[in-house]
């Protein structure tokens, strides 16, 4: 009896001190207020793609086939130059600038006054299709104040426009008078019929040609004066006078290689070539021969080949002008040309473009974006984070990791600190993953196209499992 009284009085101790005890001792499992955090997985974070700069830029086709509207492209194309140059476009590629025979309706590739930008009343019509020649300045001025190169589009073969005329070497009447009377306002670069293949000097054929009775002979002394060795030649006057700061020369097949080789070596400037084939060899030669840059078509062949035409992605292992000459090949996806072509052979597919332009940003080359793909709402967000992975971790060695027909996946290496990329394309219809080799170890990676929220961590020897989503590309690099 006694040990149970004395077990009853411990317990009624024991509740008089705990009931001794306030509110705020006692503990609430809930409250987290003084206790250590509960540590949280880290979101990887993007690195800071502006903080990398390789030194690379990319050009803009400032135009369309037949722009609209008329008389207002200089305008519309200065309003847009700040927002380019914003993106990383460090060049713009204008249509031909000069009077053509078509007036206020032409593209300029119907060159008939070389001199005539919009201030000179021929061809019914003072402006030019895209407008007058101070609209023409002032686009040039503000490209210039924005840090943007200009490139003139040249056609230097074939002339249209000019007056009847009786040719003794035709024996016919061609229209080979060019004077202030006859399409050529300016009074600057008459021609006469002596000034076209054939003449009294040469009989020289370059072959198939555009206009070929009005078709320039360039091995004529007093040609080669006007185009490109007098002081107010069409390259000087370009240059000096109006601002231009390179060349794209139209339709190369039309004149010898060493043409443009002695115009660069009189004017110098960026250069870059239209040689319409899509054989790498042929545009190799050409670079070699020139020291010109060159459109690189064997690439857009190989894209069209391997995204649409085969649906085949091992095409593009094949040989392109930018594995042998990348600082000469001008990389592209779409042309004026191209683009209004109806064989389905010479485009690439709305649904393959961004992919397209995914290859030409990540590889070595020299990138030229189409107008229309790039104020295209659907395209112009991807098309702009493209350039910004271009100009900044797009660089170092190139290797093709792993390539079969849906799948391509290909390394930068970067240099230095510039951690460089993986790109990743895939034309299937399923979502697919592949182990590869990278040059990050033990790092966590993330798709900076954003294509894809997946983040694989390389191991300590740079393997790492990537994705492509389906028909589409994801681009791999480090996070910080």
């Amino acid at each position: 009896m006694k040990k149970n009284k004395l077990i009853l009085s411990f317990l009624i101790s024991c509740f008089l001190f705990l009931g001794a005890c306030s509110k705020d001792d006692s503990v609430d499992p809930t409250d987290t207020t003084d206790q250590e955090p509960t540590p949280q997985p880290e979101e990887p974070q993007a690195i800071n793609l502006s903080s990398f700069s390789n030194g690379s830029g990319v050009m803009m086709q400032a135009f369309y086939w037949d722009v609209e509207p008329r008389f207002e492209w200089w305008d519309k194309l200065s309003e847009k130059v700040p927002g380019w140059a914003d993106a990383g476009i460090n060049r713009i590629w204008l249509p031909v600038a000069s009077k053509g025979q078509s007036g206020g309706y032409s593209m300029g590739y119907d060159v008939s006054d070389y001199f005539d930008f919009g201030n000179y009343e021929q061809h019914g019509t003072v402006e030019t299709r895209f407008g007058s020649r101070a609209e023409l300045e002032n686009l040039i001025s503000t490209a210039h104040s924005n840090d943007v190169e200009v490139i003139a589009d040249i056609v230097i073969n074939h002339n249209s426009g000019g007056g009847l005329e009786y040719n003794p070497y035709r024996e016919k009447d061609t229209y080979t008078l060019f004077d202030e009377e006859h399409g050529n306002a300016s009074g600057m670069f008459n021609r006469t019929y002596e000034d076209f293949y054939p003449n009294s000097v040469s009989d020289y054929d370059p072959g198939s040609l555009f206009y070929a009775e009005t078709n320039l002979d360039h091995h004529r002394e007093r040609v080669q004066d006007w185009l490109w060795k007098k002081d107010n030649s069409v390259a000087k006057y370009y240059k000096n006078v109006m601002g231009f700061d390179g060349w794209r020369f139209d339709y190369v097949l039309g004149y010898e290689p060493w043409v443009v080789k002695e115009w660069l070596n009189e004017v110098g400037g960026f250069s870059v070539v239209e040689l319409w084939d899509g054989n790498a060899s042929v545009l190799k030669d050409y670079v070699e021969e020139t020291g010109s840059g060159a459109f690189d078509f064997a690439t857009f062949y190989k894209l069209e080949e391997g995204l649409d035409r085969n649906e085949d992605l091992t095409y593009l292992e094949k040989d392109m002008l930018w594995k042998t000459y990348p600082e000469k090949a001008v990389t592209f996806t779409a042309n004026h040309d191209t683009e209004k072509d109806s064989n389905e052979d010479n485009y690439i597919s709305s649904e393959n473009k961004v992919k397209a332009y995914a290859f030409i940003l990540t590889h070595p080359g020299y990138p030229t974006i189409f107008y229309s793909d790039y104020e295209n709402p659907d395209f112009q967000d991807e098309i702009k984070n493209l350039i910004a992975i271009h100009n900044s971790i797009a660089t170092g060695d190139t290797e093709v990791l792993y390539v079969d027909d849906d799948e391509y996946v290909m390394k930068r290496s970067g240099s230095g600190s510039n951690p460089g990329l993986i790109l990743y394309i895939s034309i299937s219809n399923s979502t697919k993953r592949r182990t590869v080799s990278s040059n990050w170890n033990n790092v966590t990676l993330m798709d900076y196209s954003g294509n894809s929220t997946y983040n694989p961590t390389s191991d300590g020897n740079g393997k790492v499992t990537i994705e492509a989503p389906a028909n589409g590309y994801a681009i791999w690099s480090i996070t910080k």
